[in-house]
């Protein structure tokens, strides 16, 4: 499999780690903590072993442990006191690494593993608010870098929405005692879905009725919904859709629809703060994001 990422530039390893790459070579000079090979034009690249040993020694190092202290630990030390330490109070930075180096290597024995840990100590909500938050917001700035593929989000994203269905599987058996129904859908051509996903488990949690339509999806979809009597909310997320140049133009024409309807629009994402001060003639709020969302519900 061509796409796995087995070697690393030290500029990988400082997006990666957070680690300044002039700390990595200080640490690797003076305290021989990783063992770069070289190119035939004598640039340093690292393996996945280095990749692994560097997430474990920060995370020791964060943690208050000098680094001449890690130094003198050998390779199975490190490992095993990182573990110890992931156990008592750093569990999220543990799994967070297991979680890198399971994309990296598309592994998702390593990223099970790393999730049944965390189940041991928290909730799925804690999971998804105290790591999988921090993760994704990290593999936006690997993307930016361009230390990852497409084929690794991916992968990893699908993980993550694996567990996310499975625990909307496990709440649609309860009877829901809302009067409202929540409609989410993503903007044609929109396909960052996760979020809305997250938001779709919170709302049945909560004891609301939800239909989930998914990503990329047109307006005139919505017409069935748009002529109910019944009072629908309409959840959507814009990560990338609609275009700056398109957005008051979007909610231009929900609110034509929704005008002289009891039905309503929450729209979240920096997109959608594009119209914050609008004053729409039919009830239309939007939000900076799901958590800020999720705070004022």
């Amino acid at each position: 499999m061509n796409n796995i990422k087995s070697t690393f530039t030290i500029k990988d390893l400082e997006n990666i780690s957070g680690i300044k790459a002039h700390t990595i070579r200080i640490w690797e000079k003076r305290y021989n903590l990783l063992s770069p090979e070289r190119t035939d034009t004598n640039i340093r690249y690292y393996s996945s072993e280095n990749l692994q040993k560097l997430l474990n020694v920060v995370l020791l190092n964060k943690n208050n442990i000098k680094i001449s202290k890690i130094a003198e630990m050998s390779d199975d030390t490190i490992v095993l006191k990182a573990r110890e330490l992931a156990f008592k109070m750093a569990v999220n930075d543990e799994a967070i690494n297991s979680f890198k180096l399971a994309m990296f290597q598309f592994d998702k024995t390593l990223f099970n593993n790393a999730y049944n840990r965390l189940l041991k100590r928290k909730t799925f909500r804690e999971i998804f608010k105290d790591v999988f938050v921090p993760f994704l917001n990290h593999i936006g700035l690997l993307w930016q870098t361009d230390t990852l593929l497409p084929a690794h989000e991916h992968f990893i994203s699908n993980l993550i929405v694996q567990k996310i269905q499975i625990n909307i599987e496990k709440l649609e058996y309860s009877n829901s005692n809302s009067e409202v129904s929540y409609v989410l859908f993503l903007p044609e051509n929109e396909i960052h879905e996760l979020g809305l996903m997250y938001l779709n488990y919170e709302l049945i949690l909560r004891g609301y009725n939800t239909i989930y339509l998914g990503q990329s999806l047109p307006l005139d979809n919505l017409d069935c919904f748009f002529k109910s009597k019944e009072k629908v909310c309409f959840i959507t997320s814009m990560t990338v859709q609609p275009y700056d140049d398109k957005v008051e133009e979007y909610f231009s024409e929900i609110e034509e629809v929704l005008e002289n309807t009891n039905h309503e629009l929450i729209a979240i994402g920096n997109k959608a703060m594009a119209v914050d001060n609008v004053d729409f003639k039919a009830k239309i709020t939007v939000y900076s994001s799901l958590k800020v969302f999720l705070n004022q519900f």
